[in-house]
């Protein structure tokens, strides 16, 4: 049996002593390598680029450049195509977080996380996913949509870039943003995991998203779901 390549991180942080302690970390797991270290976010889009790391563990307040710009150029970047990044915040930067995941980070955690958490969090976003369940993540940016200099979503569900989205995706679409998973998403429609899987997949296509935390994103801006709404 062929033993599966461990997951090649990259680690960007600009307080030396928190990279390596994540390294020593990262380090410890069976399953994955520390395939570089950035102390600025000019460093981590370059190192990105030299390492073909799988997963950047990313911090957003650095200097030269920030995550989220950093964030932002590994995104753009067709070379990139495959990395994915996994930012890492504290909880008074919410709306750092909002903007790392519009750039097309693939989800977030606190540093003050749990080791196991961090190492499971690298596996998930290595594996394609966004990072937590959507809850999470949901309640996160309806908080921020919520405050008072943000505009307003469109007052028309569906409007603007998911008038591409037939009815069966919007109702998807809304339940994956309320934070439901795609086997509970199926059963409130009653379709099966997969059908509901598929119909996920569909709409990430159809609106240029990367993961299920920017769908979350494109259903609140497009006022599909309301900040505040019942879950």
């Amino acid at each position: 049996m062929t033993t599966p390549e461990p997951i090649r991180v990259l680690l960007a942080d600009d307080q030396t002593l928190v990279r390596a302690a994540f390294a020593m970390l990262v380090e410890s797991a069976r399953d994955m390598e520390v395939v570089g270290q950035a102390g600025n976010g000019l460093e981590a889009v370059e190192r990105a680029r030299s390492s073909r790391a799988d997963v950047v563990v990313m911090d957003i307040r650095m200097p030269e450049m920030d995550g989220i710009e950093a964030t932002r150029r590994i995104a753009a970047d067709d070379d990139l195509a495959g990395v994915r990044i996994l930012v890492l915040t504290t909880y008074d930067d919410d709306e750092h977080v909002v903007a790392a995941l519009r750039a097309g980070a693939s989800g977030f955690m606190v540093k003050d996380t749990r080791p196991a958490e961090l190492l499971d969090a690298i596996r998930t976003v290595a594996a394609g996913d966004s990072l937590l369940s959507p809850g999470p993540t949901a309640r996160l940016i309806a908080r921020v949509l919520r405050l008072p200099d943000r505009p307003p979503p469109s007052s028309t569900p569906g409007t603007g870039r998911l008038t591409c989205l037939s009815d069966r995706e919007r109702e998807v679409l809304t339940l994956v943003a309320r934070g439901l998973n795609n086997a509970e998403a199926g059963e409130a429609l009653g379709l099966s995991p997969l059908t509901a899987k598929t119909h996920v997949s569909r709409i990430m296509g159809k609106i240029g998203a990367r993961d299920r935390a920017q769908l979350v994103i494109a259903a609140y801006e497009s006022g599909l779901v309301a900040p505040g709404a019942e879950h």
